[in-house]
């Protein structure tokens, strides 16, 4: 395992390159506990909407929150899991190389992610920025203004695509990351 302290200092970049590592790490950490409150506030909708219903009540909202909420949880926690080994990833070539070649195809994989996400990301701002002009709101009773919860999914990919970034320029550079391979941390990738 390769630490901070014997990586070579490429043109004195090796310090503020690991400010910026922990940086987006933290942002995605930052988003990844919004995620969870996302998930505790949809628990708590629904637990309030068994309540309702034994009264022969409803909020009438149930589906469309929950479903907004489903939506920002997995796109606010895209970034935390991605550095944390989370997401499913084919390996059949990458698994097999090692040292410089591995770095290569993991640099290649980057970008190319990175392009994919970072399309899709506009795409969704553009639309919600789109939504906001309009003033389009949800058909709902709530009338939820529907550049909110694009708003949300735009933001979750950017920290993706940012976490994405960080992990490529580690991979072009033979950079130490935020989280220690193999790291048991609260996520793990058993598959």
């Amino acid at each position: 395992m390769t630490s901070a302290a014997d990586t070579r200092d490429i043109a004195g970049w090796l310090r503020p390159a690991m400010l910026f590592q922990r940086g987006v790490f933290a942002l995605s950490q930052a988003a990844a506990v919004l995620a969870a409150l996302l998930v505790v506030g949809m628990t708590l909708h629904i637990l309030l909407e068994i309540v309702l219903r034994l009264l022969d009540r409803s909020t009438f909202i149930l589906d469309e929150m929950v479903g907004y909420g489903i939506a920002g949880a997995t796109f606010l926690s895209l970034g935390y899991a991605f550095e944390h080994s989370a997401l499913v990833r084919v390996g059949l070539l990458v698994d097999r190389l090692r040292g410089r070649a591995r770095r290569m195809v993991e640099t290649f994989c980057g970008i190319t992610t990175l392009a994919v996400t970072s399309q899709i990301a506009w795409v969704i701002a553009r639309s919600a920025l789109r939504s906001f002009e309009r003033g389009r709101t949800s058909s709902s009773i709530a009338e939820i203004p529907l550049w909110i919860p694009e708003a949300v999914c735009a933001a979750g990919l950017m920290i993706f695509g940012l976490q994405v970034f960080a992990w490529t320029l580690r991979q072009i550079f033979d950079l130490p990351g935020p989280v220690a391979p193999g790291d048991e941390g609260p996520l793990q990738n058993d598959l």
